[in-house]
């Protein structure tokens, strides 16, 4: 288990150590997708919901919970973020929303786990603000699409 750098000689989960680690510029983006029939999609692009604007709500929600992610993710590291935005697309062909965030900073570790907690969260505000249109809604393809900076470099979704 000594590979595992979330994982002691133990076998016991610990937060890593990466104060030996240099401060870089780190960007990462993530993505998912949440399809709902016509009726919710209509009323969502309308702002005809009861609960109110789902698209504005998401995207501060999203926001809020890339700022919080080690609050949520046991063993991710308390990050300072320079950026964190949340784009949300209608997708008639779904039908439904397509969201997409990216998070930023200037430090010892990477942004992967804030960008995919925002997308996570502003797809569970869709959702909790369409539920009393469609239960059926189903939120997917929740994914890392890029990350840039620190030791293991640059990577992009093919």
């Amino acid at each position: 288990m000594s590979d595992l750098t979330h994982i002691d000689s133990e076998g016991r989960a610990r937060m890593v150590d990466v104060g030996g680690k240099a401060e870089t510029a780190r960007t990462a983006r993530a993505e998912g997708c949440i399809s709902m029939n016509a009726e919710a999609l209509d009323a969502i692009e309308r702002n005809a919901l009861v609960k109110g604007d789902a698209i504005s709500t998401a995207r501060i929600a999203g926001v809020m919970a890339a700022k919080r992610t080690s609050e949520l993710i046991p063993l991710c590291h308390p990050i300072a973020l320079t950026d964190a935005e949340v784009d949300i697309e209608v997708d008639h062909a779904l039908p439904g929303l397509r969201v997409s965030a990216w998070a930023s900073t200037r430090g010892r570790t990477g942004v992967e786990m804030e960008a995919l907690t925002a997308v996570s969260v502003a797809l569970l505000t869709i959702y909790d603000m369409a539920k009393a249109i469609d239960r059926g809604m189903e939120i997917s393809e929740v994914r890392v699409t890029e990350k840039r900076g620190g030791k293991s470099g640059d990577w992009k979704r093919d």
